[in-house]
């Protein structure tokens, strides 16, 4: 597999990411591509006269007329939804995107559904979507459950702390200190297991953040990838702390045993290079990180 090497070493490319982000974002409801417009208007054509022979969750959308995708809406420059217009803009977003695309339906076809991350799984399992992409990290226990496309990014986990804390520069500082993360997170997992502390638990991010800025816990535990769209809205108030200690490899997820649909996603990312380095320089590479696309399993 080719790994990303966004997220590696020292995490300086994600400083100068948060440096760029913060002065692209024009406004604080602006953050998720550098003030552009959403969608990936002009990468890709909308498929015509698509037939996904032994796909269930295909003929589902077809009967539908329409497409349900779970995605997050609180996570600048991967998921976020503007409060105001109530636009959906991110790298994950746009991955949605060129997957209805590629399957025959278009932005008007899509119903965007905002899911937590602890009932990812259980929405997938009912059918409540046709597919989720929002920094889904592939794991042995998920995969036992649904099945993966994938994977099309690869970050690590990190920590966000209050700029003027120097006290926590890595997970072996979090021991007499309190964390919080998600609820049904791969990281929030990997802190309470592996190295302890108080740790505490938030149906979102945001909800952590703003803990965070109020003093309630000394720092946040989750994707790199996604604390750097926090540092960009609050670059006085929030850092990053010390270097990735984990490999995540988001996938998209979809029912269990659908490999029609796994191998359509599977194709799509492995001809599709182009569109994803452009969905790529259009919210990250500017900052000069260098990456490469992952290979699919």
């Amino acid at each position: 597999m080719n790994k990303s090497r966004i997220l590696t070493g020292a995490g300086l490319g994600l400083t100068a990411l948060l440096a760029l982000t913060a002065c692209n974002s024009g406004s604080p409801t602006a953050p998720g591509g550098a003030g552009e417009e959403p969608g990936g208007e002009g990468l890709w054509d909308v498929a015509e006269d698509v037939n996904l022979e032994g796909s269930p969750t295909f003929e589902r959308m077809s009967q539908a007329g329409e497409i349900v995708i779970g995605v997050k809406n609180d996570q600048p420059g991967l998921g976020y939804e503007d409060p105001v217009s109530g636009d959906r803009t991110g790298f994950d977003v746009d991955i949605a995107r060129w997957i209805a695309a590629s399957l025959g339906f278009d932005e008007d076809a899509i119903e965007w559904k905002t899911i937590p991350s602890a009932n990812r799984e259980q929405e997938i399992i009912n059918g409540g979507v046709d597919f989720y992409v929002g920094t889904y990290s592939i794991t042995e226990g998920r995969d036992e459950v649904i099945d993966f496309a994938g994977p099309y990014f690869i970050t690590g986990q990190g920590l966000l702390v209050a700029a003027d804390d120097d006290s926590i520069n890595g997970p072996d500082d979090l021991a007499d200190k309190t964390t919080c993360s998600v609820t049904g997170s791969t990281p929030l997992q990997r802190i309470r297991e592996e190295y302890g502390g108080d740790v505490v638990e938030r149906g979102t991010y945001s909800e952590c953040v703003e803990n965070l800025l109020q003093g309630q816990v000394d720092a946040i535990t989750t994707d790199e990838a996604i604390l750097a769209g926090y540092v960009a809205e609050r670059p006085d108030e929030l850092k990053l702390a010390g270097s990735p200690f984990s490999e995540e490899r988001y996938g998209v997820g979809i029912a269990e045993g659908d490999t029609a649909l796994q191998d359509h996603i599977n194709n799509l990312f492995t001809e599709g290079g182009d569109v994803w380095t452009a969905l790529y320089e259009r919210y990250l590479e500017p900052a000069g990180v260098e990456a490469t696309q992952p290979q699919v399993d």
